[in-house]
């Protein structure tokens, strides 16, 4: 008989560590609407574990009442691969951000991404190096001026959801850290997904790259610089609900309702497309010229990989055993020096 979990909420999901954000850091936000979703998957906390690499979103762990891990930078999808690979019965999450997951980790996060590792990762993307106070990292605009760039960047920057559909993610989403309800239900369908799950959340950093996302998060503007994605549905957007984008031979252009242009016009989301080219699609799109998406982009299902991997592994010893790794290490090619004196050589 199944043991039945007990009732829990979010403040079961909060450890005992002081959280040490800068104050009015966006990580806050994040931090609250995750343990607000966790109680909503039952799933048990002792079967949860977060792992992170190097930088302020790395301090994530800490703060979460589930089993955690620390690790070293840009290596988190490295460790949480080996994780979920030996323990499949654990949901484990990745937390990063846009300097330790694009830099010096971005080689790891394209391989854990195109092999479709059940993982779920969250990159904050706050366009700057946080931690070591204020240089630029790999999402920071052209022309942006840091501690590293005096005279401006000049590095063309990454988009991380272009990185993650061109890897093939099976599931790919962006949500931002104050649009709180948008971010628990983009955690939760991440959580949710069997596969990896890549949401990347724009994240203010007040303290050295403040109003990095204002255009989109003020209340003013929007309207007119977010599109939320609704599967199924046309891609509609501003205040009155009065503008879209249809596609224009291969190229997307916004297009304002009436004059003869309907709804059927428009281009319609269709986030379980088998092709990713839709979702590239999307991710290029940025403002000022367009809207930016925010939702999910794309969840299909594909083979994972740690799934495939334990089934090559019981194929192996349903065939030859179990094995035995000191066995293994003594026999075939050793061999025995003799004639040696004390002295060395």
């Amino acid at each position: 008989m199944a043991t039945e979990l007990p009732t829990l909420t979010p403040a079961d999901f909060a450890s005992d560590q002081d959280v040490r954000w800068c104050p009015g850091c966006g990580d806050y936000s994040i931090l609250a609407q995750m343990k607000k979703v966790m109680p909503q998957l039952g799933v048990a906390r002792e079967k949860v574990v977060f792992i992170s690499g190097i930088g302020c979103s790395s301090r994530f762990p800490y703060y979460m009442n589930t089993y955690g891990l620390h690790s070293i930078h840009g290596r988190a999808p490295a460790f949480a691969t080996g994780l979920k690979s030996t323990r499949q019965d654990l949901q484990v999450w990745v937390v990063t951000g846009d300097g330790d997951g694009l830099s010096i980790g971005g080689n790891h996060l394209m391989h854990l991404i195109r092999r479709n590792v059940d993982l779920k990762v969250l990159l904050f993307n706050n366009r700057i190096y946080g931690l070591t106070k204020g240089q630029y990292s790999p999402t920071s605009p052209l022309g942006k001026v840091t501690k590293s760039t005096p005279m401006g960047a000049i590095d063309n920057p990454l988009n991380p959801l272009s990185v993650a559909i061109g890897c093939e993610s099976t599931f790919v989403a962006r949500s931002i850290d104050v649009n709180i309800k948008h971010l628990g239900e983009v955690l939760k369908r991440a959580a949710e997904h069997k596969g990896t799950a890549f949401v990347e959340i724009y994240q203010n950093c007040n303290v050295f790259n403040d109003g990095a996302w204002d255009y989109a998060t003020d209340k003013g503007t929007k309207h007119d610089t977010v599109l939320e994605l609704e599967h199924g549905k046309p891609l509609i957007f501003g205040k009155n609900k009065n503008k879209g984008i249809r596609l224009n031979g291969t190229h997307p252009e916004v297009v304002e309702l009436g004059k003869g242009i309907t709804e059927d016009d428009l281009l319609f989301h269709d986030e379980k497309a088998p092709e990713p080219t839709l979702a590239y699609l999307l991710s290029r799109m940025r403002h000022p010229e367009f809207p930016e998406p925010i939702g999910v982009f794309r969840a299909v299902d594909r083979p994972k990989y740690d799934e495939r991997l334990n089934a090559q592994v019981q194929s192996a010893v349903q065939a030859q055993g179990p094995g035995d790794l000191d066995a293994l290490f003594r026999e075939g090619e050793t061999w025995k020096v003799e004639g040696r004196d004390e002295g060395g050589l």
